[in-house]
């Protein structure tokens, strides 16, 4: 039993899907809009299983979602500073491949022999960094010309390690056994540390937009929801691959490029979802193809307005190698409703 939302697919990502729709203990799934090919299963799928956990299909960016927050700060005052901002966030928060030069402080706790060994110097000094690739921070205004800070980050190296290990015990764990029990435990402590990462960004964020224009940030507004987890629900596992969380009421972030900003949106927990809906726009274009096909000039033209880092480094990141994020939001339109659009202003990735 399964429901395909997406309307631009490639073959490949649907033979994925329907080859894990063949295995005997999947149950149900669904495609979201956004979805295109991945690594063992389409990124936008979201499939549940009976007594099994399978690791590759939360993958490897284990807890990586979406976190956003209101600021006391205008349109205007943004817009007169954005390069000012820009320069004060890329001091604060490390892109790419860079990190912090000593361990961040953090409440995080490992209570397993895996987390222990595995959260150590190195991810002590990812928390509170942005990554690269699709990851993101941005600064942008909704409707009424309020600041947002928006960002899209996940569990770093960490949760990409906590992978790698479950992923080489095989290519699916029964959820009882001490391997699957082990993986959920650690599984959560990652959903943790991803938390903690973009809850720290946004904090040295708002510090710095603070140390330029004076703001702080509406706590009641925070919304975090990741799109890379499994959850166990009614006796099943569902398993999400680059898909929101989008339970009845429940409050998301669906990114759409860097230059037409995010979606603030609320579930409507629809079934035939697995009350779950897009994670972001979609490629059309692999990373290889859209730095070989894309235009340099036209990258360019269409940022205008953005403060961002907008190079031949940055070209597969281009919005002309995404789906169009408002289609994709016609698609969902049984999934989530709309409460805002985040149009950026300052765009930082790694």
């Amino acid at each position: 039993m399964y429901k395909i939302y997406a309307e631009v697919l490639e073959k490949s990502a649907k033979e994925q899907f329907m080859n894990a729709m063949s295995l005997p203990f999947v149950v149900k799934g669904a495609l979201m809009p956004d979805a295109h090919t991945g690594y063992d299963l389409p990124i936008g799928a979201v499939v549940a299983t009976e007594g099994v956990v399978v690791p590759s299909w939360v993958g490897y960016d284990i807890g990586c979602g979406m976190s956003a927050i209101r600021l006391n700060v205008k349109r205007d005052a943004i817009a007169e500073n954005a390069q000012r901002i820009y320069d004060a966030i890329c001091n604060a928060v490390p892109t790419g491949f860079n990190c912090h030069n000593s361990p961040q402080g953090c409440d995080l706790v490992p209570d397993s022999a895996v987390a222990s060994e595995l959260f150590g110097q190195r991810a002590k000094c990812q928390i509170g960094t942005l990554g690269g690739g699709n990851h993101f921070l941005e600064i942008g205004c909704d409707e009424n010309d309020d600041g947002w800070i928006v960002v899209h980050s996940g569990s770093r190296g960490f949760g990409h390690a906590v992978a790698t290990r479950y992923m080489k015990l095989g290519d699916w764990l029964e959820s009882d056994s001490v391997e699957g029990l082990d993986y959920k435990n650690d599984l959560d402590f990652a959903l943790r540390y991803a938390l903690a990462n973009r809850e720290m960004m946004i904090t040295r964020a708002v510090e710095a937009i603070d140390s330029v224009i004076g703001a702080d940030a509406d706590c009641d507004s925070f919304i975090n929801r990741n799109h890379n987890h499994a959850e166990f629900k009614d006796g099943l596992w569902i398993h999400r691959k680059g898909a929101t969380h989008a339970e009845k009421g429940m409050m998301g972030v669906i990114p759409g490029n860097m230059r037409d900003g995010s979606f603030i949106v609320r579930g409507k927990g629809n079934p035939d979802s697995l009350c779950s809906s897009s994670h972001g726009a979609g490629r059309v274009l692999g990373r290889k193809a859209a730095k070989r096909t894309l235009s340099m000039n036209a990258f360019s033209d269409t940022m205008k307005g953005v403060v961002a880092n907008v190079k031949e480094s940055t070209l597969d990141e281009s919005p002309f190698a995404y789906k169009n994020i408002f289609e994709v939001m016609k698609l969902q339109a049984d999934l989530v409703d709309t409460v805002s659009l985040i149009r950026p202003l300052v765009n930082i990735k790694g």
